[in-house]
């Protein structure tokens, strides 16, 4: 689904769910003329996409269950219309489990940071188990993929499952760091006894979070962006926990950025160059052009070789 599309879908669903929220009884036709759509597309969102929620069919007109009636925030609105329109999001695609989502206890499990996703079909049950883990607070144990062959964690606290950028992730303590697991690289998962205390300190971070590195112990970097490209740093927010310090007389700008691995911001640095510098941390800059030198002589010898065969 395109993101034109999902957007107009999801606007769609939130208007229904606020007519819906104000007591309204909504006629299908009606529905599929205001919004430009065939009635099937109106019959498949209130039957397929609102299947979760307490509708009531009066006389051919949906609403919703009047003790509902006002429970549905603005805030509540925007999630479940998401949700509802991008159902795939969810690994575990039952009507009982998008119910479990107006449970409160279950929210705080997850936390949804844009609208693609990966397919996790086949790993329902994993999700549904680490779910139940982070709402009871219990430790886990699994082995992660890792590029380097299998690893064994024995004792993690699971805080949240986190979906960023249509990935998933899981954000954890493990003995005292924390850190982030891709979902689909976990296996062999154990609920264990022992439990843990609920960190609100965690919690704040990761809302505030723009990537999923993951550190209580932040470094900064600062980097110096021409004038060429300060135009996209300005509009929007490029590199996780973008701050821009100063504007240069010259059009350029300084950023600086509190992240927990270099890796949140160098691939930014490496798709703009030559028109963004590493200013600090002091060294950085000079290791980013010794990997980009290693990588084009290693490129140029492959070439050779080509030629030569």
């Amino acid at each position: 689904m395109s993101t034109g599309n999902h957007d107009t879908l999801v606007y769609r669903l939130a208007q229904m769910l606020v007519k819906l929220n104000q007591g309204e009884k909504l006629d299908p036709q009606d529905l599929a003329d205001e919004f430009g759509v065939n009635l099937r597309t109106i019959q498949r969102d209130l039957n397929e996409r609102f299947a979760y929620l307490p509708l009531e069919k009066t006389n051919g007109r949906y609403h919703l269950d009047p003790t509902f009636l006002g429970q549905l925030s603005t805030r509540d609105i925007e999630r479940f219309a998401s949700l509802a329109g991008i159902r795939g999001l969810f690994p575990s695609l039952t009507d009982d489990f998008l119910r479990d989502i107006f449970d409160t206890r279950i929210q705080a499990a997850l936390l949804v940071k844009g609208h693609s996703y990966e397919v996790l079909a086949g790993k329902e049950h994993l999700f549904v188990t680490l779910e139940k883990a982070i709402v009871t607070r219990h430790h886990v144990s699994f082995d992660y993929q890792k590029e380097e062959g299998p690893k064994h964690y024995g004792k993690v606290a699971p805080f949240k499952l986190v979906n960023h950028k249509g990935i998933w992730y899981l954000a954890g303590r493990d003995v005292d760091k924390l850190k982030t697991f891709s979902f689909t690289k976990i296996s062999d998962l154990r609920i264990l006894d022992s439990q843990f205390d609920a960190d609100p300190g965690v919690d704040k971070m990761l809302k505030e979070e723009d990537g999923i590195w993951l550190g209580e112990d932040k470094k900064e970097i600062v980097l110096k962006i021409a004038k060429e490209v300060a135009g996209y740093f300005k509009r929007r927010k490029l590199i996780a926990n973008q701050v821009i310090e100063k504007e240069l007389e010259d059009g350029g700008l300084i950023v600086s950025a509190k992240v927990g691995h270099a890796n949140q911001v160098l691939p930014i640095v490496r798709y703009w160059i030559p028109h963004i510098r590493i200013i600090s941390p002091e060294g950085l800059q000079a290791e980013l052009e010794h990997e980009l030198a290693r990588y084009l002589d290693g490129s140029v010898a492959r070439q050779g070789k080509e030629v030569r065969a």
